[in-house]
């Protein structure tokens, strides 16, 4: 693989990749978006990648390593780090190890590195990209789980412990929706180390251990959702790598789907929303026979997410409409319980994103105008983050008071949140608050800009 791409070999890297994950030709014509047809060409060595954007888009989806190639690849840098090069390299090899038990608890404690309290680098990207990222998605879908039982001499597991953990990180997920990632991100880190050091050190039965895992599996994607939320996108994919395999131990596919659609939210929000389809679309698959409609609903609006950020816009409405849909249905006992947040508000909220993207300002306006009054009131975070985007829908759409109370709603909001995420979208509304002159302009830009330094502080 070295090789192939020092020399820019694309068919004989596009071939070695396949053989390595696998992937079918159709499988890597999906992500690269290519044709099946020209890859197969590219790869019997008849046609040949010479554009520039062409070859860059190839090797970046494929999640080539950027201090490998000497391009202008997302993440590239003049003057790398022996440790970022090294922290891919890992990466792209983890991608391959088995889905063991010995791998889960690995994979937990690499999810734990790191200083929680760290600043936000918006600079850092994906680890795993393309192809890569493809495969782990593929290994979950079809490795067979291990048993997990622990005949040790460490204490027993007691029922009562197992619902503790389980509380816990229901407890930490209402704080985050009420607060934002900024005060509870240590907190979860914590808890995760406690649920590692049980799966390591403690004895319990198969019953129990699926129930650990599972509980790993809930831990480590909420970990890695609230160092997304942050803006720390390394750790957040190591968390929920480390939660896809956890839920793969688990035995219950519900908890990888969660996971899944948390790197789909991580994909299309740093540019690879060609990977926040393909894992949606394999958690679809994989959750397919489970029997919660308001689950597959969620994915699908993550899915559709990617496919706006695509410019698909027949393939986006098609998926918001089977979305709407299934969320009408009446709930069911498989639905699970993380996801009580899914709701006609967040339907609404995710189709008016959507059409934002599309470029269809007073649509996306008049959807965020519906959302807003369905949502919980307590979910202070979605609801700053779609008032936000709901400004810039106004002010694109030439409604400038319309526009202006959003960003005032969005701001009052977020006094109270901390999240990284929030503060990008805040900033997007408040440039296009800007562009307009006046009084009111001014009060909110001053009033935005004394927002952000009270949370800086």
């Amino acid at each position: 693989m070295r090789e192939t791409l020092t020399e820019l070999d694309f068919g004989s890297l596009s071939r070695r990749l396949r053989e390595i994950v696998p992937l079918r030709q159709d499988d890597l014509a999906g992500i690269t978006g290519l044709t099946q047809g020209y890859l197969s060409r590219l790869e019997a060595g008849r046609v040949q990648l010479t554009h520039i954007d062409r070859i860059v888009e190839f090797l970046n989806t494929i999640g080539a390593p950027a201090d490998l190639v000497r391009l202008p690849l997302r993440g590239s840098t003049q003057s790398s780090s022996p440790e970022a090069v090294g922290s891919s390299l890992q990466a792209h090899e983890d991608a391959a190890e088995p889905w063991t038990a010995r791998r889960m608890v690995a994979g937990l404690q690499e999810a734990m590195r790191g200083e929680p309290a760290m600043r936000p680098n918006r600079r850092q990207v994906l680890v795993l990209t393309g192809a890569a990222l493809s495969a782990y998605i593929h290994q979950w879908g079809i490795a067979d789980a291990e048993p997990l039982e622990r005949a040790l001499d460490g204490a027993r597991v007691a029922p009562d412990l197992v619902g503790s953990l389980q509380g816990t990180i229901d407890s930490l997920r209402t704080m985050d929706a009420n607060s934002g990632s900024g005060l509870v991100a240590g907190l979860a880190r914590a808890h995760l180390g406690l649920v590692y050091e049980t799966l390591k050190s403690a004895s319990y039965d198969e019953k129990t251990g699926r129930q650990l895992a599972g509980i790993a599996a809930d831990t480590a994607t909420q970990l890695g959702w609230f160092h997304f939320d942050a803006g720390r996108h390394e750790q957040a994919q190591r968390a929920l790598l480390a939660a896809l395999r956890a839920a793969h131990a688990s035995g219950d596919p519900r908890y990888g789907a969660g996971a899944l659609s948390y790197m789909a939210i991580q994909s299309y929000s740093v540019g690879s929303p060609r990977d926040a389809v393909t894992a949606m679309q394999a958690a679809r698959e994989k959750v397919r026979t489970v029997g919660s409609p308001v689950l597959e609903a969620m994915l699908l609006t993550r899915q559709a997410r990617g496919h706006a950020k695509l410019g698909e816009n027949q393939a986006c409405l098609r998926a918001l409409g089977r979305a709407a849909d299934l969320a009408s249905h009446d709930s069911s006992e498989q639905d699970p319980g993380w996801l009580y947040w899914m709701n006609r508000g967040e339907i609404l909220g995710q189709t008016a994103s959507c059409h934002l993207e599309l470029g269809e300002h007073r649509l996306a306006a008049a959807y965020f105008e519906q959302a807003a009054s369905t949502l919980n009131p307590n979910d202070l975070r979605t609801r700053a983050l779609f008032a936000s985007r709901a400004a810039s829908a106004h002010l694109l759409a030439g409604d400038r008071d319309g526009g202006f109370a959003a960003a005032d709603s969005a701001l009052t909001l977020a006094a109270n949140v901390q999240s990284a995420r929030l503060a990008d979208h805040l900033a997007k509304a408040v440039e296009h608050v800007r562009a307009i002159p006046g009084l009111w302009s001014s009060e909110l830009v001053e009033r935005s800009r004394q927002v952000m330094a009270a949370k800086e502080l």
